[in-house]
């Protein structure tokens, strides 16, 4: 058996067009109070962005280097979020990091994320990716950029 393979489960799965990843809260990633700190919600939701791609078959080494190719000195930058807090969490919990793609187009993608634990939401988030190359927005790489259609229902730009 392959080390990947051995371990996909950390990535998560996709169901129903949604990547699931879970998450346990530890000590720390919360504050004096005993909650998750604001700031740690965003490394949440960056796992869970990574391993959708990741499970979208977007191993990221090899796309990097044949974008690094194709487009020396490219980056993957957030250019927007909106994020909305809704309840805490706190040490011990397991939340679901949930990703879906939103809206696909040439040079970006908007991703909504949702933290839960169980049935309650903890936060929405809503974040543009773009992607650039020497200081401006160029296209994402195809293969990407119709993996992420293709999750999300939308067709081909």
């Amino acid at each position: 058996m392959l080390m990947a393979d051995m371990n996909s489960h950390l990535d998560g799965q996709i169901r129903d067009g949604r990547h699931h990843m879970q998450v346990r809260v530890y000590y720390e990633d919360t504050d004096f109070t005993g909650i998750v700190y604001h700031a740690n919600y965003l490394r949440f939701l960056e796992r869970g962005r990574t391993n959708h791609l990741r499970l979208l078959g977007a191993d990221h080494r090899a796309l990097f280097e044949q974008t690094e190719q194709e487009t020396p000195g490219f980056a993957f930058v957030v250019r927007k979020m909106t994020l909305d807090f809704r309840k805490p969490a706190r040490m011990d919990d397991i939340l679901d990091v949930i990703t879906s793609a939103d809206e696909v187009k040439g040079a970006s993608i908007t991703l909504k994320q949702t933290i839960r634990r169980g049935e309650e939401t903890l936060m929405d988030a809503l974040v543009q990716v773009a992607f650039v190359s020497g200081g401006r927005a160029r296209p994402i790489p195809k293969p990407l950029r119709l993996a992420m259609q293709a999750d999300s229902g939308g067709s081909p730009t």
